[in-house]
């Protein structure tokens, strides 16, 4: 079974084909940058010439970098623009698709979903967090495989700021951190997520998981175990078609 995913980030919008027997893409994937400002009609747009690209005429799944309540209301958006507060972005995004049938659900919300699945964290029990390292900071939270959705642990503060702004991906490279401070600062918010949650597992993802042994091996007294994400920066895509998959 086949199913679209579209993965809406702080800097791209990328989406595939998605083969849900084996959680991977069907086709490389196409990408194009996210609009500054980000707002609903220019992201929208984007969101169709990514899908436009491959004539996909079937159901969709769609993921968002903030709250997304009830399957269709936007509530938070740190890195997109604050228009989108309060939008039906599911009915924003199925009009401008020509009225495709779209799942909408948060963008580590999917990641996690398609880690547990098909990925690092797969017949993981206990509590796990996967962290998606990028603009910001996604958090997916699951007690015994089970979501618990909307997390948004990338908004904890640390050091007097969003958690985010010191420990994101955006943040190594806005500050031109070396691999080792910015593995410190990674290390001390995973401390302090681990303080609050008790994790048996952590699984990093994100785009710089796959390079992940540059930093990952930095980190120290941490007891939750951490790996890197096995679906890397498709785990959105392949989430977001198994939530779409559910809803058919």
């Amino acid at each position: 079974m086949q199913i679209f995913g579209v993965d809406i980030g702080g800097s791209g919008i990328k989406g595939a084909p998605v083969d849900l027997e084996w959680g991977v893409l069907v086709e490389e994937r196409f990408k194009v940058l996210t609009p500054h400002p980000a707002t609903p009609d220019l992201v929208a747009d984007g969101v169709k010439e990514v899908v436009g690209h491959f004539g996909w005429t079937g159901p969709i799944g769609v993921t968002f970098p903030g709250v997304v309540t009830g399957g269709s209301t936007i509530r938070t958006a740190a890195n997109v623009d604050k228009s989108w507060i309060d939008k039906d972005a599911r009915a924003l995004f199925s009009e401008r698709l020509g009225g495709l049938a779209v799942t909408l659900l948060n963008d580590a919300d999917a990641a996690g979903v398609a880690e547990m699945e098909f990925g690092a964290g797969r017949d993981r029990r206990g509590t796990v967090i996967v962290l998606t390292l990028g603009t910001g900071i996604g958090s997916a939270l699951f007690a015994d495989g089970v979501l618990v959705p909307n997390t948004e642990l990338g908004h904890l503060e640390l050091n007097g700021h969003d958690a985010e702004k010191r420990a994101s991906t955006k943040a190594k490279e806005d500050h031109e951190l070396t691999w080792e401070h910015w593995a410190r600062r990674v290390q001390k918010y995973l401390a302090h997520v681990e303080m609050l949650f008790s994790p048996e597992l952590f699984v990093i993802g994100g785009g710089v998981s796959r390079k992940s042994e540059r930093f990952l091996p930095l980190i120290e007294g941490i007891k939750a175990e951490i790996v890197p994400a096995q679906l890397q920066n498709n785990a959105g895509i392949v989430g977001a078609a198994m939530r779409a998959a559910k809803h058919e």
